[in-house]
């Protein structure tokens, strides 16, 4: 029969093995490529922050929680109004991310909800900031200016909460059906006035070519005056004489007598 004192060393050398291989487990965390580890002891936040790789932990007093510190994506369509009082649905694209080396503070006073408590009321506040300094018609022409004052605006807000803002997109500005029928009457009161301007133009042009072309003709003929010489004149006659020469035929015209002679030139 086995001693039952051995049995019970071997379990409690048993337990011992099964615990030691635990707290050696649990003393070792690994935070994963692209986040930070957030220390907590005893549930209070430490102030180091861990980066990626292989840690050290006390067991069963730290734990960690890991956090995201790649580049995040936040799209938001915000409905605000123009400065002439255009209702505006501003579609936006924000690209941000953590500070990693201030994620604890975030963590202590936010929390992991970070996007929904901070990032897009954020975006919406900067937004109407933003567009109701301007007229609608301005929010389409001056798109790239309102860009920067809006991202400039969610740099500072979220600055406050250690998150930086990398890059934002305004992908689209939709303003009620009234508005872009109003557009679309105007350009095409634009192209309208832009063609009559072309049509008078082509006139002024057509008529400056015909002024152009009758004073060469004028000129011409006035040249042509001025070479006229008894000389040329005599010379244009001896050559009409000799031209009727060459078409004669040889015969004499039949001339009758009287006071009016009469020439037969059959």
């Amino acid at each position: 029969m086995p001693n039952p004192k051995n049995i019970s060393r071997v379990a409690i050398g048993v337990l011992i093995v099964i615990v030691l291989v635990v707290v050696g487990f649990r003393s070792f965390t690994i935070v994963e490529a692209g986040h930070r580890g957030i220390v907590l002891q005893l549930g209070a936040v430490q102030p180091q922050v861990l980066s990626e790789g292989l840690h050290f932990v006390v067991p069963f007093i730290q734990t960690v929680v890991p956090v995201e510190v790649r580049v995040q994506k936040a799209e938001s369509s915000q409905v605000s109004a123009s400065r002439d009082l255009q209702t505006v649905t501003t579609t936006l694209a924000v690209n941000y991310h953590l500070e990693g080396g201030s994620v604890n503070n975030l963590y202590q006073n936010v929390g992991l909800e970070y996007r929904a408590r901070i990032v897009d009321p954020a975006i919406s506040e900067a937004l109407k900031a933003v567009t109701a300094q301007y007229t609608a018609e301005d929010l389409i022409s001056k798109r790239s200016e309102v860009s920067a004052k809006v991202k400039e605006a969610l740099t500072a807000k979220l600055g406050l909460y250690n998150m930086i803002l990398d890059e934002i997109n305004i992908t689209e500005f939709k303003f009620s059906e009234e508005f872009d029928r109003a557009i679309e009457q105007k350009q095409i009161a634009e192209q309208q006035a832009l063609k009559s301007k072309l049509d008078l133009e082509r006139i002024k042009i057509e008529k400056e070519q015909e002024i152009t072309r009758a004073q060469a003709q004028a000129e011409a003929l006035r040249l042509q005056k001025q070479e006229v010489t008894p000389e040329l004149i005599e010379l244009r006659q001896i050559e009409a004489q000799l031209k009727a020469i060459e078409k004669w035929n040889g015969q004499l015209p039949n001339v009758t007598g009287g006071a009016t002679p009469f020439i037969n030139v059959d």
